[in-house]
């Protein structure tokens, strides 16, 4: 084939516009709506999940509880990974998340956090009740599944009544870990995950002592991205992401 000057320039100029113009594309989005619980482990799967399928995640945390109400409003999410059932069931069932698209992708653990340079000599739930405790941080309970849990395991343990007066409340489990990291509480109980590697004395409470924090996913009905959504969904339930979870504490199957 022969390529004349004339035709070469606009050859040159045709290839140059296509790159321009895939360039100027904008890039696949995936947008969700997580538990404060998943806010360390989300910070590993992002970026990960990006590189290896080009869609960007755009993460909003909060507690369970305010994001249903948020889908409820109409808030344009694509997926919701809640800290319970509960939640993505009733979704399910006012039409607002797909019913097939619901599933379990991990069992959150709680754990008690003593913050770096707290009170010493706690090993256990019940060293709670010492008076040198004179806070403990908890996420409310009626926003938040983690929150449920841990006034369950402190209920189970026996001590309710002699440190109900101690507990402050946050409105997620990933502020009431701030409460700790502030000192503005000696102890802190909170999701595993998140204090992990933070430091202090952390004691990961054994599942038993409160109802299982089965969480779930499910995708919106009306997500502006299914494809990408499912996507999201299936790299947490078999891919990367479920080890991501598995490393950062969480129990997956």
């Amino acid at each position: 084939m022969v390529f004349y000057p004339g035709h070469i320039a606009l050859l040159c100029l045709s290839f140059a516009l296509a790159f321009a113009s895939a360039a100027a594309q904008p890039k696949s989005e995936v947008v969700i709506a997580a538990a404060a619980n998943l806010t360390q482990a989300l910070k590993e799967i992002g970026p990960v999940f990006e590189a290896d399928t080009g869609i960007h995640p755009v993460f909003s945390a909060a507690s369970t509880a305010q994001l249903a109400q948020q889908i409820e409003y109409g808030a344009p999410f694509d997926v919701f990974l809640a800290a319970d059932e509960e939640h993505v069931a009733q979704l399910v069932r006012k039409g607002l998340i797909e019913p097939g698209s619901r599933a379990v992708y991990a069992r959150g653990v709680i754990a008690l956090w003593i913050p770096p340079g707290g009170k010493p000599g706690v090993k256990r739930m019940e060293d709670l009740i010492a008076p040198e405790i004179r806070v403990i941080a908890v996420a409310k309970p009626e926003l938040a599944p983690y929150g449920a849990a841990a006034v369950a395991a402190l209920k189970s343990a026996g001590i309710w009544n002699q440190i109900q007066s101690k507990v402050v409340y946050a409105e997620n489990i990933n502020m009431a870990r701030q409460y700790g990291v502030l000192r503005n509480a000696d102890a802190v109980l909170t999701a595993y995950a998140l204090v992990a590697n933070a430091g202090g004395t952390v004691i990961r409470l054994d599942p038993g002592v409160h109802p299982p924090i089965n969480q779930s996913l499910g995708i919106l009905a009306r997500a502006g991205n299914p494809a990408a959504a499912r996507k999201f969904a299936e790299y947490l339930l078999h891919g990367k992401g479920r080890d991501a979870l598995a490393r950062s504490g969480y129990l997956v199957r």
